[in-house]
């Protein structure tokens, strides 16, 4: 721990990299292993049915040569940078922010209602699709922000458990927004619970989405190390004693730091609505709890989640044609994820239990 405690930026990458490494290759051995309980015509070796570096070249590859793999990896790595990113703002203020879910939800129905709302009444033409999406997306960040700001608040001025509050209320907005489209904006004659469709002039593709996803990502990291709002913020998260003694006041920061994470979700909500389904449907993926994955590989650092989105958002897409194409249980993508976040997060834990614990200046 004192080793890890002491390293520095490029020795934890090294780490990172060689955490990554081994958990493709065990996930490449546990595949070849789970071959032999397949049923196949044509083994690749012996009695082994599935090929492990068919399947990465797949999970990695494929959207290099396969266009339409390469828009799911597109997709899936922007709304992943949204919610992974929401995430790690809440980690550095010393928050566990679990209820993203729940603020994309509510900030994806916002955003369609919004949308459809103000479609009618703004111009034809791309200024009117910039008009309503801009507004949309609005609407997605006030609602996701609002929404994270009430565990925010009980946190602060009640110390209620933010973990236990976050994922009460990811139940509570799928609730609530299940029983507000079927009640009161149900899209006429659907057979689903779904709002109406929000203007095609307002989609956008994922190229674009992705395009904001980054710059959102870079100008959020500028926010957290490059004012004085960002080091009040991580002030108070890593030590709010210290933080109060400055005169940052710990618990407002503790409101507005899951307000802006709760923003970023919501964003990430309504970019779901105007570039995947032109509409808030019920079932919404669970890119919220996603972007918890993510944010644990980029090790809660922002700018790690230009990485990490990336490669979790290659894997989903990948995952779609590998059981297709050769045959290969899309479960084994899951196992081979969870070993990428066990090998890379566990360091990671180390190094944060010898800090707490003062363990540096061994070497």
């Amino acid at each position: 721990m004192g080793r890890l405690v002491d390293a520095s930026a490029g020795e934890r990458l090294a780490v990172s990299v060689a955490a990554l490494l081994t958990a493709i290759l065990i996930g490449g051995v546990v595949t070849l292993v789970a071959g032999v309980f397949a049923t196949c015509s044509d083994p690749i070796l012996g009695p082994f049915c599935y090929n492990p570096l068919a399947v990465y070249r797949y999970l990695f590859l494929a959207p290099l040569s396969d266009p339409f793999v390469l828009q799911e990896t597109l997709k899936n790595s922007a709304l992943l940078l949204f919610t992974g990113l929401a995430v790690a703002v809440s980690f550095r203020a010393g928050l566990f922010n679990i209820g993203t879910q729940g603020q994309l939800v509510l900030g994806a129905l916002a955003a369609a209602l919004v949308a459809v709302r103000v479609g009618p009444a703004a111009p034809d033409g791309a200024v009117g699709g910039v008009l309503i999406a801009g507004v949309a997306m609005l609407a997605g960040a006030v609602v996701g922000g609002l929404y994270a700001a009430i565990p925010g608040a009980l946190k602060a001025y009640a110390d209620a458990n933010e973990v236990i509050t976050t994922i009460m209320l990811n139940f509570i907005a799928s609730d609530v927004a299940f029983f507000l489209v079927s009640a009161y904006f149900q899209k006429p004659g659907s057979g689903s619970v779904e709002t109406r469709d929000v203007p095609a002039a307002a989609t956008f593709g994922p190229g674009l989405a992705l395009a904001m996803a980054v710059l959102l990502v870079l100008a959020v990291t500028y926010l957290l190390w490059g004012t004085a709002f960002g080091y009040d913020l991580r002030t108070a998260g890593i030590q709010p004693d210290a933080a109060d003694y400055a005169g940052v006041d710990a618990k407002r920061m503790m409101v507005t730091s899951m307000t802006l994470s709760g923003a970023i979700g919501g964003l990430g909500g309504a970019v779901w609505v105007l570039m995947s389904v032109g509409r808030w449907v019920n079932g919404v993926p669970a890119l919220g709890f996603d972007g918890i994955t993510v944010s644990v590989l980029a090790s809660n650092n922002p700018l790690g989640v230009l990485f990490a989105g990336p490669l979790f958002g290659s894997m989903q897409a990948g995952s779609l044609s590998i059981d297709f194409q050769l045959g290969v249980p899309r479960q084994l993508v899951g196992v081979i994820r969870g070993l990428v976040i066990l090998l890379v997060a566990m360091p990671e834990l180390f190094r944060t239990l010898g800090v707490r614990w003062g363990m540096g200046g061994v070497r």
